[in-house]
């Protein structure tokens, strides 16, 4: 996920796991399209964990390279995501 800001876009890493999370974790199941958009195996059971993440600055990391993507999720699970993380507090200790 990008976040755009005046001092660098932030991108924000989070873990997918075919591990079905512990219910107190804050974790959504990716549905079958949004799997296929990314290059992920539809025919598994995949969930995006948000409270667990990493970030970094775009033109400043040592790690992300301008390579193009295998595959993403659309925008409208970003953004469900970002307010699912936001409303959660989520990112208020990073």
């Amino acid at each position: 996920m990008r976040l755009p800001r005046p001092d660098g876009d932030l991108v924000l890493f989070f873990p997918i796991t075919t591990k079905q999370p512990e219910k107190a974790r804050f974790a959504a199941e990716i549905p079958a399209i949004e799997k296929r958009r990314a290059g992920l195996n539809a025919d598994l059971r995949l969930w995006i964990i948000l409270d667990e993440f990493n970030s970094d600055v775009v033109g400043r990391s040592f790690y992300l390279e301008p390579e193009p993507p295998i595959g993403r999720f659309s925008n409208a699970p970003d953004r469900q995501l970002l307010a699912v993380a936001t409303s959660a507090r989520i990112f208020s200790d990073n």
